[in-house]
Order: C-alpha cells, then structure tokens, then sequence
C-alpha cells in the first residue's frame, strides 16, 4: 500500500490540497515536509504525538522530516482553536521552552546525519527574530488580502471575541515560515491538525504567489477519546511528554484504561504495528475484551517510543503488581513511581491504630467512618485485606521497612511512609 493509502488506513488524514498532485510527487520521489510545535510550555503534550509520529512515518518511508520549533512564532501566539487571547510569554522563558522542545523530538525521528534521509531540526526565531517591520509589510503582508484572512476559520471563529493585530498577525508568519522553508530546502509539504487548515493553505498561497511553485498541504484529525472529550486530559490534568510531568506509569496508565471504543484507533495512530497485528487485536477487542490484550499492546509500544523500552517494562510490572496486588514484588523506586501522584502521608509515630492512621492520612473522614470502612472490607494494606478494627500498623512493617500502600475501596489508593 501507498504511503497516503497507509495514512488513510490509520484515520490520519482530514484534508489535503491536491491529493492526486500529493500522491504523483510522493511517487516521483523523496520529498521534504516539515511540521511546526510552538513552545507554549516546557514540554509537548500527548496531542503532539499524532504529528510527531507522522513525520516518522513519512521518514521511514523515504522522505525527509523537518521539526520547526516555533521559536519566533511562540511569541505571538496562534489564534485557531482560542476563544481568548492567550498570554503573551516572556522572550527569555520561549527561548528556554524552545530548546526543551527540540530534546524531546529527538527520540521520535533519526536525525543521524549518516542516513540517507536525516531529519532536520530548526526554530523560526532564525529568521522571524530578524526580519524588520517594513520588509514583513512590504515584503509578506502584501500577499494577503483581509477578506481572505477573514475567511479563515482561527480568525473567523475570534471576530465576535475579539482578536488582536497581533495574533491576527500569526498566519501571516507562519505562511512565511513555509516560503522560507520552501526557498531554503526545497519544502513541499506541511503537515499539521486540522485547527490549521487554514495557515497551511495560506502559506501554499504564499508560495504560489512568491515562487510560483506547487507546494501541498495535509491535516489530520484532531483526536477525541470516545465520549468526544478532549484526548489527552484526566482527572488530573493534561498528559504530557515530559516524564518530568507526567510519569512513565502515569503516561502507560493513560493508554492501558483506554475505552474499548477507541483503542483501535489509538493502535492506528500512535503505534506501528502493521494493519494485520491490528486486525488481529481488534478481534480480541470483539471477542475476549475482559483480556484487553489491545490495551496493554498499545500501552507498551507508545511508552517504549516515548520513554523506552525499559520505562515501560516497569510501568507494565507496576500495573500489573497493582492489579493482582503483588505489591511485594516492587522495588522501593518502582513504589515511589507508582504511587508519586497518590496523596501522600509521613507517620511520625512508632506505631498506630489503624483507625487513627487512617483518619490521619485523611483516608478516611472521621473514626466511626474509618471503622465502618474497616467492618465493610473496604481497607487493603499492601494490597492484602484488612478488616480487624483493632489492628494496629506499626514502623518497620511495610514494605521495604517503610512503605505501606493503602486503598480505599476499588481504586482510591493512598501511599503512608
């Protein structure tokens, strides 16, 4: 199968240019395509994936990738898919995002330059930090006509809430981004989510009225979890990239509690099994879902792209400690990592009631509730029942000498040292 066939096949593609004229230069031979990540925080966020992913998909088959780091752009801020004005970020604080960014895209493409097809990494503050006011006016702004921006949906969709020069501004950088990559290296394609449609075509306007080049444009779908909910978000907040953020256990838990409805399109998207691993999988979604064979696939392979192999392992040893309650078969950094976003609680006594730590640790709300929570078999210590109210928990006895896991019910868990 073709690589737009392949693309098809895994839900990745919501809109191109000219898919026939896309098709026939892909054919032809290698081509150059960037994607552009604006540094709007420390780390890229598990929506970035589905691009990210892309441009290794497109390397693997031949074609050269480029990681525009927005540098320039983060400055400004894309207007597409806000309902207000965002924050403007200090330039000191972007250039420190920026260069965090470019770590974090390096184990997903090979930018060895030993290859035959090396991805390249670049930051439009290169070229948008010294470009004059008069030259972008003249130069650039001259192209676009404010009707046709007024058209575009990240402007269109601001009018009644109001947008700024400013990130009214924004696809007019970004098109020039394109050009520059376009006069530069000979790129032929940008790629993005299908919140910017919009800039994308406007840069292949850009380059058509500039260069009187061909140059295309493709989108993806932007990714919801199966109740249409924003992908990406928990209970606890957004999923990110960074294990400084967002653990490695925490990054597998995400995808192995994926909802039956969605991990086939999950194993599509973000892993590279082929379409035969995938159909197989699915079967046993259809079939034996209580095994959810498909969901511990998916966590395994995105956690070994994102954090390796050996990361995953250990979050998978500790999912299934949890799980099955073999909590003795963790060692002391796997406890700390499976448990780092539970509460915590620090026992300075020697040894207390299991009613009084409870209440402690705000496990429980008051002693007669702690108690009934005790009769009613709903307190696990390390993973072992315990319904003796007069039990008490003494210093030394848990885990390693000093951990010991508590849960409350089917899955409120609390972790006292």
């Amino acid at each position: 199968m073709s690589l737009l066939d392949e693309l098809g096949f895994r839900g990745l593609i919501y809109q191109v240019t000219d898919r026939d004229g896309l098709a026939e230069r892909l054919a032809s031979g290698p081509v150059t395509l960037y994607v552009g990540f604006d540094p709007t925080a420390d780390s890229l966020q598990i929506g970035n994936l589905v691009t990210i992913l892309l441009l290794r998909r497109f390397q693997q088959a031949g074609h050269h990738p480029v990681a525009l780091v927005g540098g320039g752009t983060g400055l400004i801020g894309d207007p597409g898919g806000k309902l207000e004005e965002r924050a403007l970020n200090p330039v000191e604080r972007v250039k420190e995002w920026s260069e965090k960014i470019k770590l974090q895209l390096e184990p997903y493409l090979d930018f060895d330059a030993g290859t035959d097809n090396p991805a390249r990494l670049v930051n439009n503050f290169d070229w948008l930090g010294e470009m004059k006011a008069i030259e972008l006016l003249r130069d650039v702004g001259k192209h676009f006509p404010v009707p046709y921006m007024l058209a575009k949906e990240s402007v269109a969709s601001r009018l009644e809430t109001g947008i700024s020069y400013t990130e009214f501004s924004y696809m007019i950088l970004q098109s020039y981004d394109y050009l520059k990559l376009n006069e530069m290296i000979g790129c032929e394609l940008q790629v993005g989510g299908s919140d910017q449609w919009g800039n994308i075509t406007a840069g292949c306007d850009l380059i058509r009225r500039v260069r009187g080049g061909k140059s295309f444009g493709l989108t993806c779908p932007l990714i919801t979890t199966a109740d249409g909910a924003k992908f990406g978000k928990t209970e606890a907040g957004t999923l990110w990239l960074s294990a400084e953020r967002t653990s490695s256990y925490q990054f597998y838990q995400f995808w192995i509690n994926a909802d039956d409805r969605s991990v086939v399109n999950y194993l599509k998207i973000f892993t590279f099994l082929d379409p035969e691993a995938i159909g197989e999988l699915a079967e046993s979604v259809e079939q034996e879902p209580g095994k959810r064979e498909a969901q511990r696939v998916l966590a395994r392979e995105v956690t070994s792209l994102a954090h390796g192999p050996e990361a995953a392992r250990k979050a998978e040893k500790i999912s299934r400690a949890l799980f099955y309650g073999q909590l003795d078969e963790l060692t002391e950094d796997e406890l700390e990592l499976g448990f780092d976003d539970v509460p915590t609680h620090d026992m300075k006594e020697t040894e207390l009631g299991l009613v009084d730590l409870l209440v402690t640790a705000g496990i429980s709300s008051s002693k007669r509730q702690a108690r009934q929570d005790i009769g009613n078999g709903a307190i696990y210590l390390n993973g072992r029942r315990c319904t003796q109210v007069e039990h008490r928990v003494r210093k030394g006895d848990g885990l390693h000498g000093r951990y010991i896991v508590v849960r409350r019910g089917k899955s409120r868990y609390f972790l006292v040292r």
